[in-house]
């Protein structure tokens, strides 16, 4: 699958122009207000089994950075991506899940389990506050669509294994999202989270 968020833009926008409104079959609960409107409340699990729901406990009233990764990646992409996403943790230090909400959406939620995913964490050395989560195959694929990590051509798009390195990063009560190579240098990430959050660099 592919992970192309268009436009790709290093410059703050509203949500409404960002994330593709596609159609999704599953008729899924969401709640109330815009995005309450747009993001489907799915329960998902964290890399500690906990049960979260994405609009709910994930994006609701918070700033976040988010990506898409295969725990096996073949072609050495995630790995960099994670690595280059805990340079930017520790430059956020304890603002990470305080401030700051990183996640990790699972391409293979069939493979990913939440065991699965804590290994990966353990792996890496990913630091604390960062969460990695999987689901149903149809709730993970509805999380994709609609988090805009689509590419517009459909037989693009169901081609397994194809993702680029791309992060959205948004405050979803300002309405403002962006997203940026994934593999932008970390002071960058930070520069670009700061002005969605509306906070000084």
């Amino acid at each position: 699958m592919l992970m192309g968020l268009a436009p790709v833009a290093a410059s703050v926008a509203p949500v409404a122009s960002y994330l593709n409104k596609q159609a999704h079959p599953r008729k899924i609960r969401t709640t109330t207000g815009f995005h309450g409107d747009y993001f489907p409340n799915v329960v998902l699990r964290t890399q500690d089994g906990k049960r979260v729901r994405l609009y709910d406990d994930l994006l609701k009233g918070k700033s976040v950075l988010i990506n898409f990764f295969y725990a096996d990646c073949r072609d050495g992409i995630c790995p960099v991506t994670t690595e280059n996403l805990m340079r930017l943790q520790t430059l956020l230090g304890d603002r990470v899940g305080r401030d700051v909400f990183m996640y990790s959406f699972s391409l293979a939620p069939e493979q990913d389990t939440p065991e699965r995913l804590k290994r990966y964490v353990k792996m890496h050395g990913v630091g604390p506050g960062w969460q990695f989560l999987t689901g149903s195959r149809d709730d993970m694929e509805l999380c994709r669509v609609r988090l805009g990590f689509t590419d517009p051509d459909p037989e693009v798009d169901r081609k397994k294994g194809q993702h680029t390195a791309v992060v959205l990063m948004g405050n979803e009560p300002r309405q403002c999202w962006m997203a940026s190579p994934a593999a932008s240098r970390p002071g960058f990430l930070l520069e670009q989270l700061n002005r969605v959050a509306g906070v000084a660099s």
